[in-house]
């Protein structure tokens, strides 16, 4: 039983960046978590993190023990979640991670779920690049667009449309409203990306007339940040492709015009994902359902049966 309350220690000081942060976290002194990982290297023969005074750093031999004892510390957790599964109540601190853009509807999607449930408590990681479930300890991430194979157990709650819009200042300047997508220019775009990219590849459907249509464009702007491209777009300083459930209020009070809206761009899918395909616990089961019940209320969102 010590190797494995020795193990857990090791992958908490790993998780937290250092004994201190590990030791606040697992309520034991520095002093106590340094014993157990000398104890671990002595009867390893190994050394497995390189001290300073500042950080820490694995080895090539403490990488790969890590490894395993981070899967063992996870089994555990399941273990735990099994019995939690078992309340009515949801409780304790849920670890949701999410796009940066979500942090308008936080509130909204789940403030009054919150408030029900006082022994609950919400810890929002707001990221627009994926991370590590396991390494985060997330309970649960809401995630955009497609999803790559992986080994995280992934839920489709909604999906929405793109839409095209513009300032209206832009359209002022620029001619007025466009009646067919042959008549948008090929520049004066604004993109979304995390990696380098050159031009948009775009595809339309006419909703009535079936008429398709390819269009290659070149952005001069690119941004990592959703938000960031609906400001610059808002701001007059070119198209973008965004979605209804963030600009709503933006297209209700003029300062964004929705452009040809008889022609489908695709949708964007919004997926709950969980890193475990074991019975969830309260909290997580019912953050699914609050936030498959917003989406549904959005102007634009269609709800997954």
């Amino acid at each position: 039983m010590d190797d494995f309350k020795r193990m857990a220690v090791f992958a908490a000081v790993v998780q937290h960046g250092s004994m201190t942060a590990a030791a606040k976290v697992l309520g034991i002194s520095p002093s106590a978590i340094s014993q157990h990982i000398r104890q671990l290297e002595r009867e390893g023969g190994v050394t497995l993190l390189h001290r300073s005074t500042r950080q820490i750093a694995l080895t090539d031999a403490g990488q790969r023990f890590y490894l395993q004892c981070a899967h063992m510390t996870a089994a555990a957790d399941r273990a735990r979640a099994e019995l939690a599964a078992a309340q009515q109540d949801p409780s304790g601190e849920l670890r949701l991670s999410a796009p940066v853009g979500f942090a308008r509807h936080a509130a909204p999607a789940l403030g009054a779920w919150l408030a029900r449930f006082p022994q609950l408590s919400l810890r929002l990681l707001l990221d627009d690049a994926p991370i590590d479930l396991i390494q985060a300890r997330v309970d649960l991430a809401l995630r955009y667009g497609h999803q790559a194979d992986s080994s995280w157990v992934a839920r489709k709650l909604a999906h929405t449309p793109f839409w095209l819009c513009a300032a209206p200042q832009w359209l002022q300047a620029h001619g007025g409203l466009p009646l067919h997508p042959v008549q948008l220019p090929t520049t004066h775009w604004l993109g979304l990306s995390r990696h380098d990219q050159a031009h948009l590849h775009l595809q339309w459907q006419h909703q009535t007339t079936g008429e398709h249509f390819a269009q290659q464009v070149q952005p001069n702007a690119w941004c990592n940040h959703l938000g960031a491209v609906q400001q610059l777009c808002q701001a007059g300083l070119g198209l973008a492709i965004l979605s209804p459930i963030d600009i709503a209020g933006e297209i209700a009070r003029g300062e964004l015009v929705r452009l040809l809206p008889g022609w489908d761009m695709g949708r964007l899918d919004i997926w709950a994902v969980t890193p475990q395909r074991d019975t969830q616990p309260a909290k997580v089961r019912q953050a699914i359902e609050e936030l498959q019940a917003y989406f549904a209320m959005l102007e634009g969102a269609q709800r997954e049966v």
